[in-house]
């Protein structure tokens, strides 16, 4: 007797079972990244050290994770809003881009300034500047339904190609002869450091992201407005008979997740980097995507997944180093992730049926 099997949506999904995704993916891929890299000849038990416990085994470390967990839950923060309202804006990157872009206007005209206001001001106009750059996709979204997949995806490669004009160009150390970068940028260019000794190279740009954490939570949780987000991408149908409008929808939640990101590219640019320069990110706009979905799509989870990834970004740097893996390895993590986290998520909604051949006749 021959068979076929299928997918059927289960009437019910337990909160507890939905709550377990994001712990069964964690495990999952950190296994299979072990069994991979013990495939290229790495130790499995020293590759779960690098990854795990490296990471928070030294002060020096841990300032690293808070550097790479900055921007990431920060950009997801802002992402997640928009997922929750089903507005898919994968364009991160280039909002991060053009939001560092914008605030380095500042320090590069104003190298010797001595100005406190400055830091502020490049914290808003990167805000803006990234919000802006959304509002691109939100335009054509909203006038001509244009997919904001696309709209975005492709705004990261324009955002990147101005980046490179303008460092080249305009932009351009005049005293860095043929290397594409900016000026240093002025002290009270840069987010105060949180350690005095100036070993550590965490700033207080993590303050900032909690802070915003703290209102995101309110935000989705205590808001009329986030109300009417979730209701939209839960049940449209429900929302445009409540008088929700899908296109305001469609500008906060891109506005809001470009903020976000232009205001991470700040925190890149005052924080580890202290100018502008070609790279200015090794994917966090695509890997926030990640930590937003892991995260639940909720503020408390998000910064849980955030930190989770930093460590794990963090261990891996050690690991190609130490053990010898890939340089290609927080890559692989990452899809490992989105492999697991998909698969995960598919089998919480739905259970596999075999269906017999005799039934389908």
């Amino acid at each position: 007797m021959m068979g076929r099997y299928a997918l059927v949506q289960r009437s019910e999904v337990s909160l507890k079972s939905i709550m377990l995704v994001p712990l069964v993916t964690f495990v999952l891929a950190l296994l299979g990244s072990m069994v991979l890299f013990g495939f290229l000849g790495a130790p499995p038990l020293e590759v779960l050290y690098r990854l795990l416990i490296d990471p928070l085994a030294s002060a020096y470390n841990i300032s690293e994770v808070v550097i790479k967990a900055a921007p990431l839950i920060l950009i997801a923060q802002g992402l997640a809003i928009g997922f929750r309202a089903k507005v898919w804006n994968i364009g991160a990157e280039g909002q991060l881009i053009i939001g560092a872009v914008a605030a380095s206007v500042i320090p590069i005209t104003f190298p010797e300034s001595q100005n406190v206001l400055m830091l502020p001001a490049m914290m808003l106009a990167g805000t803006i500047a990234g919000a802006a750059w959304a509002g691109i996709a939100a335009a054509l979204k909203t006038r001509f339904n244009a997919s904001e997949i696309i709209v975005t995806l492709m705004l990261n490669q324009i955002a990147v190609q101005i980046l490179y004009f303008l460092i080249s160009g305009p932009l351009k150390d005049p005293m860095g002869f043929s290397y594409p970068q900016s000026v240093s940028f002025p002290p009270v260019a840069m987010y105060p450091l949180l350690s005095d000794d100036g070993m550590l190279r965490a700033s207080a740009s993590i303050l900032v992201v909690i802070l915003l954490s703290i209102a995101a939570l309110i935000y989705v949780t205590r808001t009329f407005s986030g109300y009417t987000l979730l209701v939209g991408g839960l049940a449209p149908s429900a929302a445009s008979y409540a008088g929700f409008s899908a296109k305001k929808a469609v500008w906060i939640t891109l506005l809001i997740g470009g903020a976000a990101a232009g205001l991470a590219g700040v925190g890149e640019i005052s924080g580890p980097i202290g100018r502008l320069q070609p790279s200015l990110s090794p994917g966090y706009g695509f890997a926030a995507i990640i930590v937003a979905y892991l995260g639940g799509l909720h503020p408390v989870g998000i910064l849980l997944a955030g930190t989770f990834m930093a460590i794990v970004y963090v261990g891996a740097d050690g690991a190609i180093i130490d053990v010898g893996l890939p340089s290609a390895a927080p890559v692989i993590f990452q899809g490992m992730v989105l492999v697991f986290y998909l698969a995960s998520f598919a089998l919480v909604q739905y259970r596999i049926v075999r269906i017999h051949q005799e039934a389908r006749a």
